[in-house]
Protein backbone atom coordinates (compact mmCIF):
# COMPACT_ATOMS: atom_id res chain seq x y z
CA UNK A 1 0.00 0.00 0.00
CA UNK A 2 1.17 3.52 -0.81
CA UNK A 3 2.04 5.37 2.40
CA UNK A 4 2.69 9.10 2.68
CA UNK A 5 4.52 10.35 5.79
CA UNK A 6 3.71 13.82 7.05
CA UNK A 7 7.34 14.88 6.55
CA UNK A 8 10.42 12.94 5.58
CA UNK A 9 12.93 14.66 7.89
CA UNK A 10 15.73 12.38 6.68
CA UNK A 11 15.38 13.48 3.07
CA UNK A 12 17.88 16.35 3.34
CA UNK A 13 20.59 14.10 4.77
CA UNK A 14 20.14 11.50 2.04
CA UNK A 15 20.27 14.23 -0.61
CA UNK A 16 23.29 16.06 0.85
CA UNK A 17 25.03 13.26 2.70
CA UNK A 18 28.50 13.82 1.28
CA UNK A 19 28.49 17.58 1.89
CA UNK A 20 27.07 17.23 5.38
CA UNK A 21 29.51 14.50 6.35
CA UNK A 22 32.40 16.68 5.23
CA UNK A 23 31.06 19.66 7.20
CA UNK A 24 30.51 17.66 10.39
CA UNK A 25 33.92 15.99 10.13
CA UNK A 26 35.52 19.41 9.70
CA UNK A 27 33.98 20.57 12.99
CA UNK A 28 34.97 17.41 14.84
CA UNK A 29 38.56 17.70 13.63
CA UNK A 30 38.77 21.40 14.47
CA UNK A 31 38.56 20.90 18.23
CA UNK A 32 36.36 24.04 18.45
CA UNK A 33 33.01 22.83 19.79
CA UNK A 34 31.58 26.09 21.18
CA UNK A 35 31.08 29.20 19.01
CA UNK A 36 33.96 29.68 16.56
CA UNK A 37 34.27 30.03 12.80
CA UNK A 38 31.45 27.64 11.83
CA UNK A 39 28.89 29.63 13.81
CA UNK A 40 30.25 32.97 12.60
CA UNK A 41 30.08 31.79 8.97
CA UNK A 42 26.49 30.66 9.31
CA UNK A 43 25.48 33.86 11.07
CA UNK A 44 26.95 35.91 8.22
CA UNK A 45 25.42 33.74 5.49
CA UNK A 46 21.97 33.60 7.08
CA UNK A 47 21.90 37.36 7.68
CA UNK A 48 22.66 37.88 3.98
CA UNK A 49 20.02 35.35 2.97
CA UNK A 50 17.25 37.11 4.91
CA UNK A 51 18.35 40.65 4.04
CA UNK A 52 19.38 41.57 7.60
CA UNK A 53 22.59 43.22 8.79
CA UNK A 54 23.22 40.98 11.80
CA UNK A 55 22.47 37.43 12.94
CA UNK A 56 23.11 35.84 16.34
CA UNK A 57 22.86 32.07 16.65
CA UNK A 58 21.13 30.70 19.75
CA UNK A 59 20.18 27.29 21.11
CA UNK A 60 16.56 27.10 19.90
CA UNK A 61 13.55 29.10 18.75
CA UNK A 62 12.08 29.65 22.21
CA UNK A 63 15.38 31.11 23.43
CA UNK A 64 15.44 33.35 20.37
CA UNK A 65 12.15 35.02 21.35
CA UNK A 66 13.12 35.16 25.02
CA UNK A 67 16.50 36.77 24.32
CA UNK A 68 14.93 39.22 21.88
CA UNK A 69 12.48 40.33 24.56
CA UNK A 70 15.25 40.58 27.16
CA UNK A 71 17.40 42.65 24.82
CA UNK A 72 14.48 45.03 24.28
CA UNK A 73 14.24 45.52 28.04
CA UNK A 74 10.91 43.76 28.50
CA UNK A 75 10.29 42.24 31.91
CA UNK A 76 8.12 42.12 35.02
CA UNK A 77 4.99 44.27 34.83
CA UNK A 78 5.12 44.68 31.05
CA UNK A 79 2.57 43.39 28.56
CA UNK A 80 3.29 41.97 25.13
CA UNK A 81 0.68 41.55 22.38
CA UNK A 82 0.77 37.97 21.03
CA UNK A 83 -1.37 35.97 18.59
CA UNK A 84 -4.17 33.96 20.17
CA UNK A 85 -3.53 31.25 17.56
CA UNK A 86 0.10 30.13 17.59
CA UNK A 87 2.48 27.55 19.03
CA UNK A 88 2.83 28.05 22.77
CA UNK A 89 6.54 28.99 22.55
CA UNK A 90 5.56 32.53 21.53
CA UNK A 91 3.66 32.93 24.81
CA UNK A 92 6.22 31.07 26.97
CA UNK A 93 9.00 33.45 25.98
CA UNK A 94 6.91 36.38 27.21
CA UNK A 95 6.06 34.63 30.47
CA UNK A 96 9.67 33.57 31.01
CA UNK A 97 10.66 37.26 30.90
CA UNK A 98 8.20 38.00 33.68
CA UNK A 99 5.88 39.86 31.30
CA UNK A 100 2.24 39.10 30.49
CA UNK A 101 1.07 37.81 27.08
CA UNK A 102 -2.02 39.63 25.79
CA UNK A 103 -3.72 37.55 23.07
CA UNK A 104 -5.21 39.02 19.91
CA UNK A 105 -7.46 36.98 17.62
CA UNK A 106 -6.42 35.77 14.15
CA UNK A 107 -7.77 37.21 10.92
CA UNK A 108 -11.26 36.13 9.92
CA UNK A 109 -10.08 34.47 6.71
CA UNK A 110 -6.56 33.51 7.72
CA UNK A 111 -4.33 32.28 10.51
CA UNK A 112 -2.16 35.26 11.46
CA UNK A 113 -2.81 37.96 14.04
CA UNK A 114 -5.48 40.46 12.93
CA UNK A 115 -3.84 43.92 12.82
CA UNK A 116 -7.22 45.63 13.21
CA UNK A 117 -7.64 44.11 16.69
CA UNK A 118 -4.23 45.07 18.10
CA UNK A 119 -4.98 48.66 19.07
CA UNK A 120 -7.87 47.69 21.35
CA UNK A 121 -5.54 45.36 23.30
CA UNK A 122 -2.92 48.02 24.05
CA UNK A 123 -2.69 49.42 27.57
CA UNK A 124 -0.25 51.68 29.40
CA UNK A 125 1.80 48.54 30.22
CA UNK A 126 2.12 47.31 26.63
CA UNK A 127 5.73 47.37 25.47
CA UNK A 128 5.85 45.21 22.34
CA UNK A 129 3.97 43.25 19.69
CA UNK A 130 4.99 39.80 18.52
CA UNK A 131 3.68 38.79 15.12
CA UNK A 132 4.03 35.16 14.02
CA UNK A 133 4.30 34.30 10.33
CA UNK A 134 2.30 31.16 10.99
CA UNK A 135 2.60 28.17 8.67
CA UNK A 136 5.01 30.24 6.52
CA UNK A 137 2.40 32.89 5.57
CA UNK A 138 3.72 36.42 6.21
CA UNK A 139 1.71 38.78 8.41
CA UNK A 140 0.65 42.23 7.24
CA UNK A 141 3.86 43.77 8.57
CA UNK A 142 3.23 47.37 7.56
CA UNK A 143 -0.18 47.52 9.24
CA UNK A 144 1.27 46.12 12.46
CA UNK A 145 4.18 48.57 12.30
CA UNK A 146 1.74 51.45 11.86
CA UNK A 147 -0.12 50.51 15.04
CA UNK A 148 3.10 49.93 16.96
CA UNK A 149 4.56 53.25 15.82
CA UNK A 150 1.51 55.19 17.01
CA UNK A 151 1.93 53.71 20.48
CA UNK A 152 5.72 53.56 20.74
CA UNK A 153 5.88 49.77 20.79
CA UNK A 154 8.76 47.51 19.76
CA UNK A 155 8.02 44.88 17.13
CA UNK A 156 9.24 41.29 17.09
CA UNK A 157 8.65 38.85 14.26
CA UNK A 158 8.50 35.15 15.12
CA UNK A 159 9.65 33.67 11.82
CA UNK A 160 10.18 30.10 13.04
CA UNK A 161 8.03 28.83 10.15
CA UNK A 162 8.92 31.41 7.51
CA UNK A 163 12.44 30.64 6.21
CA UNK A 164 12.56 32.14 2.73
CA UNK A 165 9.12 33.79 2.80
CA UNK A 166 8.88 37.30 1.34
CA UNK A 167 6.85 40.41 2.12
CA UNK A 168 6.44 42.99 -0.64
CA UNK A 169 9.40 41.54 -2.50
CA UNK A 170 11.80 41.39 0.44
CA UNK A 171 12.63 38.31 2.48
CA UNK A 172 11.33 38.10 6.01
CA UNK A 173 14.25 38.81 8.35
CA UNK A 174 14.94 42.51 8.58
CA UNK A 175 11.66 44.40 8.63
CA UNK A 176 11.26 44.81 12.41
CA UNK A 177 13.33 45.48 15.53
CA UNK A 178 14.18 41.79 15.77
CA UNK A 179 13.21 38.61 13.94
CA UNK A 180 13.46 35.24 15.65
CA UNK A 181 14.09 31.86 14.05
CA UNK A 182 13.93 28.18 14.90
CA UNK A 183 15.97 25.49 13.14
CA UNK A 184 14.03 22.57 14.65
CA UNK A 185 14.52 19.56 12.33
CA UNK A 186 11.05 19.84 10.78
CA UNK A 187 11.50 23.46 9.68
CA UNK A 188 12.13 24.49 6.06
CA UNK A 189 15.73 25.10 7.17
CA UNK A 190 16.15 22.49 9.86
CA UNK A 191 19.16 21.37 11.87
CA UNK A 192 19.77 17.79 13.04
CA UNK A 193 18.80 18.84 16.55
CA UNK A 194 17.74 22.09 18.16
CA UNK A 195 18.97 25.46 16.97
CA UNK A 196 17.79 29.03 16.58
CA UNK A 197 18.81 32.55 15.62
CA UNK A 198 17.89 36.20 15.84
CA UNK A 199 18.30 38.67 12.98
CA UNK A 200 18.22 42.45 13.25
CA UNK A 201 19.51 45.61 11.62
CA UNK A 202 20.40 47.12 15.01
CA UNK A 203 24.05 46.58 15.91
CA UNK A 204 23.57 47.44 19.59
CA UNK A 205 20.70 44.97 19.90
CA UNK A 206 22.72 42.24 18.19
CA UNK A 207 25.59 42.80 20.61
CA UNK A 208 23.29 42.71 23.62
CA UNK A 209 21.65 39.48 22.45
CA UNK A 210 25.10 37.93 21.97
CA UNK A 211 26.07 38.87 25.52
CA UNK A 212 22.78 37.69 27.07
CA UNK A 213 23.08 34.30 25.39
CA UNK A 214 26.68 33.84 26.57
CA UNK A 215 26.12 33.95 30.33
CA UNK A 216 25.83 37.74 30.17
CA UNK A 217 29.48 37.92 29.19
CA UNK A 218 31.21 39.81 26.41
CA UNK A 219 34.64 38.89 27.71
CA UNK A 220 35.37 35.60 29.49
CA UNK A 221 34.76 35.74 33.26
CA UNK A 222 33.46 39.31 33.00
CA UNK A 223 29.64 39.23 33.32
CA UNK A 224 27.79 42.49 32.74
CA UNK A 225 24.29 41.00 32.40
CA UNK A 226 22.18 38.32 34.08
CA UNK A 227 22.52 36.08 31.07
CA UNK A 228 21.80 32.48 30.10
CA UNK A 229 23.59 29.78 28.15
CA UNK A 230 22.03 29.77 24.69
CA UNK A 231 24.45 29.32 21.81
CA UNK A 232 24.11 27.70 18.40
CA UNK A 233 26.13 24.48 18.28
CA UNK A 234 28.98 24.57 15.70
CA UNK A 235 28.02 21.16 14.29
CA UNK A 236 24.47 22.39 13.70
CA UNK A 237 25.81 25.64 12.22
CA UNK A 238 27.95 23.67 9.76
CA UNK A 239 24.97 21.53 8.74
CA UNK A 240 22.74 24.59 8.35
CA UNK A 241 25.39 26.27 6.20
CA UNK A 242 25.28 23.33 3.79
CA UNK A 243 21.49 23.23 3.71
CA UNK A 244 21.07 26.99 3.27
CA UNK A 245 22.30 26.74 -0.34
CA UNK A 246 19.40 24.41 -1.13
CA UNK A 247 16.62 26.20 0.75
CA UNK A 248 15.26 28.18 -2.20
CA UNK A 249 14.99 25.01 -4.27
CA UNK A 250 13.26 23.13 -1.48
CA UNK A 251 10.86 26.01 -0.98
CA UNK A 252 10.07 25.98 -4.70
CA UNK A 253 9.08 22.33 -4.36
CA UNK A 254 6.82 23.22 -1.44
CA UNK A 255 5.22 25.97 -3.53
CA UNK A 256 4.58 23.54 -6.37
CA UNK A 257 2.94 21.06 -3.99
CA UNK A 258 0.78 23.80 -2.48
CA UNK A 259 -0.29 24.89 -5.97
CA UNK A 260 -1.35 21.34 -6.81
CA UNK A 261 -3.28 21.01 -3.57
CA UNK A 262 -5.07 24.32 -4.07
CA UNK A 263 -5.97 23.39 -7.64
CA UNK A 264 -7.32 20.05 -6.46
CA UNK A 265 -9.29 21.19 -3.40
CA UNK A 266 -10.25 24.82 -4.04
CA UNK A 267 -13.84 24.07 -5.10
CA UNK A 268 -14.48 21.55 -2.34
CA UNK A 269 -15.77 21.53 1.23
CA UNK A 270 -12.27 22.15 2.62
CA UNK A 271 -10.89 25.67 2.96
CA UNK A 272 -7.37 26.01 1.54
CA UNK A 273 -4.76 28.62 2.50
CA UNK A 274 -4.15 31.29 -0.12
CA UNK A 275 -1.29 33.63 -0.87
CA UNK A 276 -2.08 37.28 -1.40
CA UNK A 277 -0.64 39.80 -3.79
CA UNK A 278 1.93 41.25 -1.39
CA UNK A 279 3.60 38.16 0.06
CA UNK A 280 5.06 34.82 -0.85
CA UNK A 281 4.64 31.97 1.61
CA UNK A 282 7.40 29.58 2.59
CA UNK A 283 4.69 26.89 2.74
CA UNK A 284 6.14 25.40 5.89
CA UNK A 285 2.75 23.79 6.40
CA UNK A 286 -0.28 23.31 4.18
CA UNK A 287 -3.17 23.79 6.57
CA UNK A 288 -6.75 23.19 5.52
CA UNK A 289 -9.91 23.86 7.48
CA UNK A 290 -12.76 21.39 7.55
CA UNK A 291 -15.93 21.21 9.63
CA UNK A 292 -15.47 17.55 10.60
CA UNK A 293 -11.71 17.59 11.10
CA UNK A 294 -11.31 14.53 13.33
CA UNK A 295 -13.33 12.27 11.03
CA UNK A 296 -11.45 13.67 8.03
CA UNK A 297 -8.13 12.89 9.67
CA UNK A 298 -9.32 9.40 10.54
CA UNK A 299 -10.13 8.72 6.90
CA UNK A 300 -6.67 9.92 5.85
CA UNK A 301 -5.13 7.53 8.38
CA UNK A 302 -7.17 4.66 6.90
CA UNK A 303 -5.63 5.53 3.53
CA UNK A 304 -2.09 5.56 5.01
CA UNK A 305 -1.64 9.33 4.82
CA UNK A 306 -0.18 11.06 7.86
CA UNK A 307 -1.46 14.46 8.94
CA UNK A 308 -0.94 16.65 12.02
CA UNK A 309 -3.09 19.22 13.83
CA UNK A 310 -1.36 22.59 14.24
CA UNK A 311 -2.61 23.17 16.92
CA UNK A 312 -5.29 21.15 18.77
CA UNK A 313 -5.47 23.62 21.68
CA UNK A 314 -5.03 27.38 21.66
CA UNK A 315 -2.43 28.58 24.20
CA UNK A 316 -5.09 30.03 26.51
CA UNK A 317 -6.68 26.56 26.69
CA UNK A 318 -3.47 24.87 27.79
CA UNK A 319 -3.17 23.85 31.46
CA UNK A 320 -0.18 26.20 31.82
CA UNK A 321 -2.37 29.21 30.98
CA UNK A 322 -6.01 28.25 31.48
CA UNK A 323 -6.19 29.61 35.05
CA UNK A 324 -4.81 33.00 34.01
CA UNK A 325 -7.32 33.23 31.15
CA UNK A 326 -10.31 31.59 32.87
CA UNK A 327 -13.56 32.94 31.48
CA UNK A 328 -11.93 34.59 28.48
CA UNK A 329 -13.03 33.50 25.04
CA UNK A 330 -11.02 33.74 21.84
CA UNK A 331 -13.58 32.38 19.44
CA UNK A 332 -11.58 32.55 16.23
CA UNK A 333 -8.57 30.83 17.79
CA UNK A 334 -10.79 28.16 19.33
CA UNK A 335 -12.54 27.59 16.01
CA UNK A 336 -9.21 27.07 14.25
CA UNK A 337 -8.08 24.62 16.93
CA UNK A 338 -11.10 22.46 16.16
CA UNK A 339 -10.98 22.74 12.36
CA UNK A 340 -7.38 22.93 11.09
CA UNK A 341 -5.47 19.98 9.66
CA UNK A 342 -1.99 19.97 8.12
CA UNK A 343 -1.48 17.81 5.05
CA UNK A 344 1.90 16.38 4.01
CA UNK A 345 4.19 18.90 2.31
CA UNK A 346 7.95 18.91 1.90
CA UNK A 347 10.81 18.56 -0.56
CA UNK A 348 10.98 14.81 0.05
CA UNK A 349 7.54 14.19 -1.48
CA UNK A 350 7.41 12.56 -4.90
CA UNK A 351 4.91 13.46 -7.63
CA UNK A 352 3.22 10.15 -6.86
CA UNK A 353 2.90 11.10 -3.19
CA UNK A 354 1.25 14.41 -4.06
CA UNK A 355 -1.12 12.77 -6.53
CA UNK A 356 -2.01 10.13 -3.96
CA UNK A 357 -2.90 12.79 -1.39
CA UNK A 358 -4.97 14.74 -3.92
CA UNK A 359 -6.89 11.66 -4.96
CA UNK A 360 -7.40 10.55 -1.37
CA UNK A 361 -8.81 13.91 -0.29
CA UNK A 362 -11.15 13.99 -3.28
CA UNK A 363 -12.29 10.46 -2.44
CA UNK A 364 -13.00 11.46 1.16
CA UNK A 365 -14.95 14.53 0.09
CA UNK A 366 -17.13 12.43 -2.21
CA UNK A 367 -17.82 9.75 0.42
Amino acid sequence: MHKVPFLDVGHSYRELRNEIDVAVTRVLQSGRYIQGEEVANFESNFASFVDAKFCVGVANGLDAIYLALRALGIGVGDEVIVPAHTFIATWLAVTNCGATPVPVEPELNGFNIDPTFIEAAITSRTKAVIMVHLYGQPCEIDEIHNVASRHGLRVIEDAAQAHGATYKGKRIGGHSDVVTWSFYPGKNLGAFGDGGAITTNDHALAQKIQVLGNYGSKQKYDHSELGVNSRLDPIQAAILNVKLDYLDGWNKTRQEIAKRYIGSFSDSAVLCPQENGWSKSAWHLFVIETSDRDAFQGQLISLSIESIIHYPKAPHQQTAYCAAFAGQKFERAERLSSSVLSLPIGPGMSNEDVSFVCEAVQKILKS
